[in-house]
Protein backbone atom coordinates (compact mmCIF):
# COMPACT_ATOMS: atom_id res chain seq x y z
CA UNK A 1 0.00 0.00 0.00
CA UNK A 2 1.62 3.31 -1.09
CA UNK A 3 1.35 6.28 1.48
CA UNK A 4 -0.93 8.04 -0.83
CA UNK A 5 -3.29 4.78 -0.74
CA UNK A 6 -2.93 5.23 3.35
CA UNK A 7 -3.74 8.85 3.02
CA UNK A 8 -6.87 8.09 1.47
CA UNK A 9 -7.69 5.81 4.69
CA UNK A 10 -7.56 8.80 6.96
CA UNK A 11 -8.65 11.44 5.16
CA UNK A 12 -12.29 12.59 5.65
CA UNK A 13 -14.85 14.01 3.09
CA UNK A 14 -14.05 17.28 4.23
CA UNK A 15 -10.24 17.14 3.23
CA UNK A 16 -9.15 16.70 6.69
CA UNK A 17 -6.06 14.29 7.47
CA UNK A 18 -6.64 12.46 11.48
CA UNK A 19 -5.38 9.64 12.62
CA UNK A 20 -5.90 8.17 15.86
CA UNK A 21 -5.68 4.41 17.27
CA UNK A 22 -7.14 3.32 20.90
CA UNK A 23 -4.96 5.14 23.65
CA UNK A 24 -6.45 2.26 26.63
CA UNK A 25 -7.55 -1.09 26.50
CA UNK A 26 -10.01 -2.28 24.89
CA UNK A 27 -13.15 -3.61 27.08
CA UNK A 28 -16.17 -4.64 24.43
CA UNK A 29 -19.54 -5.40 25.40
CA UNK A 30 -22.65 -6.55 23.15
CA UNK A 31 -26.01 -6.07 22.97
CA UNK A 32 -29.04 -7.70 20.78
CA UNK A 33 -27.91 -11.01 20.34
CA UNK A 34 -27.57 -14.53 21.63
CA UNK A 35 -24.61 -15.97 23.82
CA UNK A 36 -23.14 -17.96 20.45
CA UNK A 37 -22.85 -14.47 18.63
CA UNK A 38 -21.44 -12.87 21.54
CA UNK A 39 -19.14 -14.92 21.53
CA UNK A 40 -18.19 -14.77 18.16
CA UNK A 41 -18.05 -10.97 18.21
CA UNK A 42 -15.82 -11.10 20.98
CA UNK A 43 -13.56 -13.61 19.44
CA UNK A 44 -13.00 -11.12 16.19
CA UNK A 45 -11.99 -8.02 18.44
CA UNK A 46 -9.71 -10.06 20.61
CA UNK A 47 -7.91 -11.30 16.93
CA UNK A 48 -7.70 -8.10 15.66
CA UNK A 49 -6.58 -6.28 19.25
CA UNK A 50 -4.08 -9.72 19.42
CA UNK A 51 -2.57 -8.22 15.66
CA UNK A 52 -2.52 -4.63 16.24
CA UNK A 53 -0.35 -5.58 19.51
CA UNK A 54 -2.58 -3.46 21.59
CA UNK A 55 -4.58 -4.95 24.92
CA UNK A 56 -8.23 -5.73 26.10
CA UNK A 57 -9.18 -5.76 29.73
CA UNK A 58 -12.07 -6.65 32.24
CA UNK A 59 -12.80 -3.06 32.81
CA UNK A 60 -12.35 0.14 31.72
CA UNK A 61 -12.02 2.39 34.93
CA UNK A 62 -14.06 5.38 33.73
CA UNK A 63 -16.26 3.80 31.70
CA UNK A 64 -16.80 0.07 32.88
CA UNK A 65 -16.76 -0.71 28.72
CA UNK A 66 -15.41 1.30 26.22
CA UNK A 67 -16.04 -0.75 22.88
CA UNK A 68 -20.20 -0.82 23.06
CA UNK A 69 -21.69 -2.75 19.91
CA UNK A 70 -25.55 -2.32 19.37
CA UNK A 71 -27.37 -4.90 17.38
CA UNK A 72 -31.13 -3.75 16.49
CA UNK A 73 -33.66 -4.44 13.88
CA UNK A 74 -34.55 -0.99 13.39
CA UNK A 75 -32.95 2.15 14.45
CA UNK A 76 -36.54 2.80 16.56
CA UNK A 77 -35.18 0.26 18.88
CA UNK A 78 -32.29 2.88 20.07
CA UNK A 79 -33.73 5.08 22.08
CA UNK A 80 -35.72 2.58 23.59
CA UNK A 81 -32.82 1.29 25.29
CA UNK A 82 -32.06 2.56 29.12
CA UNK A 83 -29.68 5.34 29.44
CA UNK A 84 -28.32 4.80 25.92
CA UNK A 85 -29.39 9.15 25.42
CA UNK A 86 -27.32 9.79 28.09
CA UNK A 87 -24.29 8.50 26.19
CA UNK A 88 -25.46 9.45 22.92
CA UNK A 89 -26.61 13.00 22.69
CA UNK A 90 -29.29 13.68 20.27
CA UNK A 91 -29.83 9.56 19.95
CA UNK A 92 -33.46 10.50 18.95
CA UNK A 93 -32.52 12.88 15.53
CA UNK A 94 -29.45 10.55 14.85
CA UNK A 95 -31.76 7.08 14.91
CA UNK A 96 -34.08 9.54 12.49
CA UNK A 97 -31.30 10.24 10.26
CA UNK A 98 -30.15 6.64 10.28
CA UNK A 99 -33.48 5.77 9.32
CA UNK A 100 -33.93 8.28 6.42
CA UNK A 101 -30.11 6.89 4.81
CA UNK A 102 -31.34 3.58 4.99
CA UNK A 103 -28.23 3.25 7.00
CA UNK A 104 -27.38 -0.29 8.19
CA UNK A 105 -24.19 0.61 10.63
CA UNK A 106 -22.70 3.47 11.95
CA UNK A 107 -19.93 3.99 14.37
CA UNK A 108 -19.36 6.92 17.07
CA UNK A 109 -16.09 7.39 19.00
CA UNK A 110 -15.10 9.35 21.68
CA UNK A 111 -11.66 10.42 22.24
CA UNK A 112 -9.13 11.10 25.15
CA UNK A 113 -7.13 14.86 26.16
CA UNK A 114 -4.88 13.75 23.56
CA UNK A 115 -7.07 13.02 20.50
CA UNK A 116 -7.06 8.97 21.07
CA UNK A 117 -9.70 7.02 20.91
CA UNK A 118 -11.23 5.98 24.58
CA UNK A 119 -14.47 4.72 23.60
CA UNK A 120 -16.33 3.35 20.58
CA UNK A 121 -20.20 2.78 19.83
CA UNK A 122 -21.03 0.61 17.09
CA UNK A 123 -24.83 0.30 15.59
CA UNK A 124 -26.14 -2.57 13.34
CA UNK A 125 -29.62 -2.78 11.76
CA UNK A 126 -29.82 -6.09 10.88
CA UNK A 127 -31.41 -5.40 7.09
CA UNK A 128 -31.08 -7.98 4.30
CA UNK A 129 -27.16 -7.32 3.67
CA UNK A 130 -25.78 -7.32 6.95
CA UNK A 131 -28.00 -10.84 7.93
CA UNK A 132 -27.20 -12.33 5.15
CA UNK A 133 -23.27 -12.61 6.32
CA UNK A 134 -22.25 -15.27 8.40
CA UNK A 135 -21.14 -14.09 12.10
CA UNK A 136 -18.42 -13.95 11.95
CA UNK A 137 -17.72 -12.25 8.74
CA UNK A 138 -19.53 -9.44 10.18
CA UNK A 139 -17.85 -9.46 13.27
CA UNK A 140 -14.33 -9.36 12.05
CA UNK A 141 -15.30 -6.45 9.41
CA UNK A 142 -16.59 -4.67 12.67
CA UNK A 143 -13.68 -5.59 14.81
CA UNK A 144 -11.04 -4.11 11.79
CA UNK A 145 -13.50 -1.26 11.36
CA UNK A 146 -12.91 0.18 15.35
CA UNK A 147 -9.57 -0.81 15.65
CA UNK A 148 -8.70 2.93 14.14
CA UNK A 149 -10.72 6.14 13.22
CA UNK A 150 -10.55 5.48 9.49
CA UNK A 151 -11.92 7.93 7.59
CA UNK A 152 -15.75 8.03 5.99
CA UNK A 153 -14.85 6.80 2.82
CA UNK A 154 -11.82 4.44 3.83
CA UNK A 155 -13.42 1.02 2.70
CA UNK A 156 -15.36 2.50 0.02
CA UNK A 157 -13.76 0.93 -2.44
CA UNK A 158 -11.85 -1.85 -1.13
CA UNK A 159 -13.62 -3.84 1.93
CA UNK A 160 -11.14 -4.43 4.76
CA UNK A 161 -11.79 -8.46 4.54
CA UNK A 162 -10.88 -10.51 1.86
CA UNK A 163 -11.64 -14.17 0.82
CA UNK A 164 -9.11 -17.20 1.24
CA UNK A 165 -10.82 -20.20 -0.34
CA UNK A 166 -13.99 -20.86 2.03
CA UNK A 167 -12.16 -18.56 5.02
CA UNK A 168 -12.42 -15.10 5.00
CA UNK A 169 -9.69 -12.90 6.33
CA UNK A 170 -8.47 -9.65 7.22
CA UNK A 171 -7.16 -8.33 3.96
CA UNK A 172 -3.26 -8.78 4.41
CA UNK A 173 -2.52 -5.12 3.25
CA UNK A 174 -5.43 -3.94 6.14
CA UNK A 175 -3.73 -6.25 8.70
CA UNK A 176 -0.06 -4.88 8.04
CA UNK A 177 -1.59 -1.45 8.04
CA UNK A 178 -3.26 -1.98 11.85
CA UNK A 179 -0.35 -3.14 12.95
CA UNK A 180 1.74 -0.09 11.82
CA UNK A 181 -0.35 2.33 13.30
CA UNK A 182 0.29 0.38 16.89
CA UNK A 183 4.15 0.87 16.75
CA UNK A 184 4.61 2.54 19.82
CA UNK A 185 7.16 4.78 18.32
CA UNK A 186 4.30 6.19 16.36
CA UNK A 187 1.74 8.85 17.84
CA UNK A 188 -1.36 7.82 18.84
CA UNK A 189 -2.68 10.69 16.99
CA UNK A 190 -1.89 12.47 14.33
CA UNK A 191 -3.10 14.97 11.88
CA UNK A 192 -0.37 15.61 9.46
CA UNK A 193 -0.69 13.22 6.00
CA UNK A 194 2.91 12.64 6.75
CA UNK A 195 2.13 10.35 8.75
CA UNK A 196 0.94 8.57 6.07
CA UNK A 197 4.66 7.99 4.83
CA UNK A 198 5.80 6.57 8.56
CA UNK A 199 2.64 4.08 8.37
CA UNK A 200 3.31 2.96 4.68
CA UNK A 201 7.08 2.30 5.85
CA UNK A 202 6.63 0.08 8.58
CA UNK A 203 3.47 -1.55 6.79
CA UNK A 204 5.50 -2.45 3.95
CA UNK A 205 8.12 -3.85 6.94
CA UNK A 206 5.07 -6.17 7.79
CA UNK A 207 3.38 -7.18 5.03
CA UNK A 208 3.10 -10.67 4.25
CA UNK A 209 5.09 -11.47 7.75
CA UNK A 210 2.46 -13.06 9.47
CA UNK A 211 -1.07 -14.42 8.53
CA UNK A 212 -3.79 -12.06 9.39
CA UNK A 213 -6.89 -13.55 11.84
CA UNK A 214 -9.65 -15.23 9.82
CA UNK A 215 -12.87 -16.53 10.90
CA UNK A 216 -14.37 -20.04 9.56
Amino acid sequence: MTPAEIEVRFTRSDGQFLFARWGRPIVPVVFGVEDETLRIVKGAVEAVVALAGHRMAETDPELGANLMVFFCRDWAELPQVPNLDRMIPDLGPLCARLEAAEANQYRIFRFDERGAIRACFVFLRMDAALAGLPAADLALGQAAQMILLWSDRAFADTPPLARAGDVVVLHPEIGALIRAAYDPVLPAVSQDPVHALRLAARAGQIAGSEPDPGQN
